[in-house]
């Protein structure tokens, strides 16, 4: 398969700050890294990406170990099940020092932090960066996050996601305190920088309240990028209304081809530009001299994984203890409405059982959480690989790719050195950086002071918030 086309995938890489990729068994892997407490694990991982042209290295983050199953963290401590979980704002400046192009991008919740915090630290990393740097924006989801911050809940889900517009209104207020041409620096006149074009933001909301100005001036691309991964339906508003780069999770083909398509209108009705907002969906990629040989590492990777990694991770993003539940019997309609947690999620095992009451069993078995299949596998030679993203992308499934590792450096490196070579020659990938900052890399519009307020949107859609998740 190869078909010509003027767009190019966006690719990304899945990065965990601790003992594991998104695979839970990554680390058992024989052929895995060890010492991911160091600078050196991130900076080899970043050399990869960066010489594979992709264009961003990503940072998911939770801010609790997984503890909710059997209210006992001692399972995931023995097992390794993301057991480690270290700040990625750090890792990225690491992994920064060593690359010249590569985006970085970390997770940061508008639950447990202040706005005008965010907004400095990331404008801080952008400039560090020269315009390389993401926030990925999430509302936290569990209990044990809660916990640790002393409060003794979350927010009811939808509330969450508006006082997270209000975060984002008072950061994006925040980053448009220096106009991009506020700094003079006039050593003559002693003039650093004009008064008239640095100002207060004063916002009074019902969640916050933030003077400013911001300490910190403009970057080469205006203010970070902004990542969201909001897949219920108020999520799916949230993101499209602030999101400049989405994740998603599409189980296949099909499925991919009508919510990409129905998330692009999103973005349309929110008054933005639907090319502007790029779609990436997570995967498994295993390459191989040959499909048999991809399908025994397969095999092998699969292995890896213990029952208790699905029990653990479902139990930390459904913020619901499955530990003295009976296997099979099917939650009721008030347990599936209690489940405070990831409830984008819970929707898409109801969608993949059929069963609008599941159990535990159908929990673990439809979701595969924490199993190489809880995304698209996509394993073969290089080719087979490439025809699979090619075809994704061209029918217009996603924009590009969330590449997840199912062991490090390997699984990059095998990426990197026999699939990206393949889609360059196809001309679905590029082969140079197209600038220096993130958002000319991802074909992104440099944005100035105050354009965000002058979309046509303006607050929650209702239409979107009506949708089902």
């Amino acid at each position: 398969m190869s078909i010509t086309s003027s767009r190019h995938m966006t690719m990304i890489g899945f990065m965990q700050a601790q003992n594991c990729s998104t695979y839970p068994g990554s680390w058992r892997h024989s052929a895995a890294m060890q010492d991911f407490m160091t600078p050196e694990y991130y900076q080899r991982i970043a050399r990869t990406l960066e010489e594979g042209k992709f264009h961003l290295a990503f940072f998911d983050d939770r801010l609790a170990m997984p503890d909710i199953y059997g209210n006992d963290h001692r399972k995931t401590i023995e097992y390794g099940v993301r057991a480690v979980k270290m700040d990625p704002t750090a890792i990225m400046m690491a992994m920064a020092m060593a690359t010249k192009n590569l985006g970085l991008g970390a997770t940061y919740s508008t639950t447990y932090y202040e706005p005008y915090h965010v907004a400095r630290l990331f404008s801080t990393l952008d400039l560090m960066t020269h315009g390389r740097a993401a926030w990925n924006v999430v509302t936290s989801l569990n209990d044990s996050e809660a916990a640790n911050f002393g409060a003794s809940g979350h927010l009811q889900h939808d509330l969450r996601y508006d006082r997270a517009d209000e975060f984002l209104e008072t950061v994006m207020g925040h980053w448009d305190s220096w106009d991009d041409d506020a700094l003079v620096l006039d050593k003559h006149s002693g003039k650093f920088a004009d008064p008239d074009k640095v100002r207060r933001l004063d916002h009074k909301g019902r969640y916050f309240s933030s003077r400013g100005p911001l300490t910190v001036p403009r970057s080469e691309q205006g203010h970070p990028v902004l990542i969201q991964a909001g897949q219920s339906g108020r999520g799916k508003a949230f993101a499209s209304r602030w999101g400049e780069l989405v994740f998603v999770v599409y189980p296949n083909l099909e499925a991919a081809k009508k919510q990409y398509a129905e998330f692009k209108q999103s973005v349309a009705l929110a008054g933005r530009n639907p090319d502007h907002v790029k779609v990436a969906t997570a995967i498994y990629t295993i390459v191989a001299e040959s499909d048999e040989i991809a399908q025994k590492q397969k095999a092998y990777i699969d292995s890896l994984a213990q029952p208790i990694d699905s029990l653990t991770l479902l139990c930390e993003i459904l913020n619901t203890d499955f530990s003295k539940r009976d296997y099979d019997e099917p939650f009721t309609d008030a347990e599936m409405q209690s489940i405070s947690g990831w409830t984008g999620f819970r929707d898409r095992v109801v969608m993949l059982s059929g069963k609008k009451n599941p159990s535990v069993r159908d929990f673990v078995e439809f979701s595969n959480r924490a199993r190489i299949k809880e995304f698209p596998v996509f394993a073969g030679t290089a080719k087979s690989v490439a025809d699979q993203l090619e075809q994704w992308f061209v029918e217009r499934g996603c924009d590009g790719f969330v590449v997840s590792p199912t062991h490090i450096p390997g699984s990059y490196e095998d990426f990197v050195r026999y699939v990206v070579p393949e889609l360059q020659r196809r001309d679905v990938f590029r082969k140079t950086y197209a600038g220096s900052t993130l958002r000319e890399n991802l074909g992104l519009p440099i944005p100035r002071a105050g354009d965000w307020r002058n979309q046509a949107y303006a607050g929650v859609n209702e239409e979107l918030l009506r949708r089902p998740a």
